[in-house]
């Protein structure tokens, strides 16, 4: 259980655990013994991190009357199952705005911040990475800085392309996000160093440690943002700069952009950089347990961290569920248009 004594995500990778309710608490029991009780006021998501897993059904129901997502991962980290209460998905008005902004200057103005957004946090990770090579390794810092400048350029170019509608924008915003992707994951490379021997970024079939360890980490905040897209009343497959497939949560996979940098890339990265024993087991490829449980923690509790934000500090989550928020009431006509949130470097 992740807390900071308000809200809190439970984490469940128990193998055979039994996920209950007893009185105004969550229940975690592994053959019939009580191994940790969560109480319902404050909770915010419970993750299911590994298999042989189950529910009572008193707890689904005790966590969907208070809104409370369960997320089902997989080894990859890839949630492949969320339940929720029909009662959160049922805002027509702010759906209808969502679907018919995509044929108009909403649709627009959403994917370019999308796009900028993602790469000006990629270029500020970099800048906050090589700040510590300054004096150890002035070529790698210099290198690192050159790249996080080329990437604000394509943000630059990103942001001044023009349409009546998203779709004859998006191949070249997208490329523009691939070639930015590139200087990106080549500088993160070089700064995290040789002895890894790490290759360079790998999504889809990935066994190596940093992608499995990225992935994994994206698959996380992948679970938190269909959350907070779920609570604004928006559609998580109706998104703007990823292009529509079933199955596939394009919305989910466009707000997250702007927090993979600040949340799992920094957090990843940080733990490699501090020698922090991650391992994939040999024979097939996966993190091993202790290491999907690791990244899961740190990542919510990258989450629970703090930043500036509209002359405040929320803690990242809060940044998460605002921005999504920000979405519903941009499409609405509401609010003021849409602007990615920048982390600090």
């Amino acid at each position: 259980m992740e807390t900071d004594g308000t809200n809190w995500c439970l984490l469940v990778d128990e193998r055979g655990a039994f996920i209950g309710k007893h009185s105004e608490r969550l229940r975690i029991s592994v053959k019939g013994e009580v191994q940790r009780e969560c109480p319902l006021l404050g909770l915010e998501h419970v993750l299911v991190l590994g298999g042989g897993v189950s529910l009572s059904a008193d707890a689904v129901r005790a966590c969907a009357e208070r809104g409370i997502p369960v997320t089902f991962l997989g080894w990859t980290g890839q949630p492949y199952a969320t339940l929720l209460s029909p009662d959160l998905v049922g805002t027509v008005q702010t759906r209808r705005q969502q679907l018919l902004a995509y044929l108009d200057q909403r649709g627009v103005l959403l994917a370019k911040a999308f796009g900028t957004g993602k790469l000006q946090n990629q270029a500020n990770l970099l800048k906050y990475m090589a700040k510590y090579r300054r004096e150890l390794n002035p070529a790698l810092y210099e290198a690192a800085r050159e790249a996080a400048f080329q990437i604000e350029h394509q943000a630059r170019k990103l942001e001044e392309l023009e349409a009546d509608q998203v779709e004859p924008i998006r191949e070249r915003a997208m490329g523009l996000e691939g070639q930015a992707a590139t200087l990106y994951w080549e500088a993160a490379r070089r700064l995290l160093g040789p002895e890894l021997g790490w290759k360079g970024r790998e999504t889809r079939g990935a066994t190596d440690l940093v992608n499995s360890a990225l992935n994994y980490g994206y698959g996380v905040l992948y679970g938190h943002t269909e959350r907070a897209i779920v609570l604004a009343g928006l559609d998580p497959y109706a998104g703007f700069l990823h292009e529509d497939r079933p199955g596939k949560p394009s919305l989910v996979l466009d707000l997250v952009e702007e927090f993979r940098q600040m949340v799992v890339d920094r957090t990843v990265f940080g733990l490699l950089n501090k020698g922090v024993d991650l391992k994939v087991n040999a024979d097939d490829g996966r993190l091993d347990d202790p290491t999907r449980k690791l990244l899961a923690q740190k990542v919510n509790e990258r989450l629970d961290g703090e930043e500036p934000y509209q002359g405040k500090k929320p803690r990242l989550k809060t940044i998460l569920q605002l921005q999504a928020r920000h979405i519903a009431t941009f499409l609405r006509g509401e609010g003021k248009p849409y602007v990615a949130w920048i982390g600090r470097w």
